[in-house]
């Protein structure tokens, strides 16, 4: 059982291990870009492009956070957009169905969000199906509830929850701080608590996991619990802040949280961090406000995303 023990906190030192060259590379191709950006354009620095930006980055911020721990679980969740919508639809128009206030509302979509996740993380450790597939046939289920609930546009008009979204503390959005918030919890859950730790452990190696007594899908299970939470509450928060909620919300999102991850050095089976994935959400975020501020087209810009994607996989396969 000592050796199981150890094989256990072998993965985790592994999956934990000093950074590699391509770590320390990001924050330098996070500088090129920040020069790039202020070198190529006037509005760059101007304060309502940079509140925009701090603003924009939220949503897959949070998102990008609940797919490192599934990640790090070795599994991986492409039900998320999904769940975003569903989230979005749900705290708009829960108060009309059932004259419930805005915070039971807000309560109640992030819940039924987590449900998701719920679902997923039990099907997945109970039965041992491949992650990618049950979160698959989620995507496709959640996405036509939302049509369900609701066919059109679900307006938000609470001049309180509208507030959420566009609150600033100075010069920093308060959504954006919540994020950094939810970073640093994420950071000392993983790496400070039972749980976090046992679920960086399955990542690396399940069985030796198994042997030494941790229960093995209960944390996977939790893994996708909190992805899925963390996806309602930036769903809530993607509502606040737009200000309407379309059914095809979030569709895409999770390739951007996949990116912002792997960019960070979670591969399946090879590690990942939270400060990685903060890196990679940056990196994306300014990539996308530039590609923005240049008038390029959305889908040119899911191509080049899907590229940086493999190149990021590539690099990071090559440094073994």
């Amino acid at each position: 059982m000592s050796g199981a023990g150890s094989d256990a906190e072998g993965g985790l030192r592994s999956r934990l291990g000093s950074p590699t060259w391509v770590d320390l590379a990001l924050p330098v191709v996070f500088v090129l870009l920040l020069a790039i950006a202020m070198v190529s354009s006037e509005t760059f620095l101007t304060q309502n492009n940079l509140t925009n930006l701090l603003k924009q980055i939220v949503v897959n911020g949070l998102l990008s956070l609940g797919m490192l721990v599934v990640i790090l679980s070795g599994g991986i969740d492409l039900s998320v957009g999904a769940v975003v919508a569903l989230s979005a639809i749900l705290v708009g128009k829960l108060p009309a169905l059932v004259e419930m206030p805005i915070p039971v509302a807000v309560l109640g979509a992030i819940a039924a969000a987590s449900a998701v996740g719920l679902v997923n993380g039990a099907i997945i450790a109970r039965f041992r199906i491949a992650s990618f597939i049950v979160t698959l046939g989620a995507l496709s289920a959640v996405r036509g509830l939302v049509y369900v609930i609701s066919e059109t546009p679900v307006v938000h008009d609470d001049p309180d929850f509208l507030a959420m979204g566009s609150a600033a503390i100075g010069p920093l959005p308060v959504i954006t701080l919540f994020m950094l918030g939810a970073y640093l919890l994420m950071s000392f859950f993983l790496n400070r608590t039972t749980p976090g730790r046992a679920i960086i452990a399955i990542g690396g190696n399940e069985e030796a996991v198994r042997l030494a007594g941790i229960s093995v899908r209960l944390n996977t299970t939790l893994a996708y619990v909190i992805c899925a939470f963390l996806a309602g509450l930036a769903g809530v928060i993607l509502a606040s802040r737009v200000g309407i909620s379309q059914p095809s919300v979030a569709s895409g999102f999770e390739l951007d949280a996949i990116a912002a991850c792997v960019i960070g050095g979670a591969i399946l089976g090879g590690g990942g961090s939270v400060r990685g994935t903060f890196a990679g959400v940056l990196i994306l975020g300014l990539i996308s406000n530039l590609l923005n501020m240049y008038n390029v087209q959305s889908y040119y810009q899911q191509i080049f995303k899907g590229v940086l994607i493999v190149l990021a996989v590539l690099a990071r396969r090559k440094e073994r």
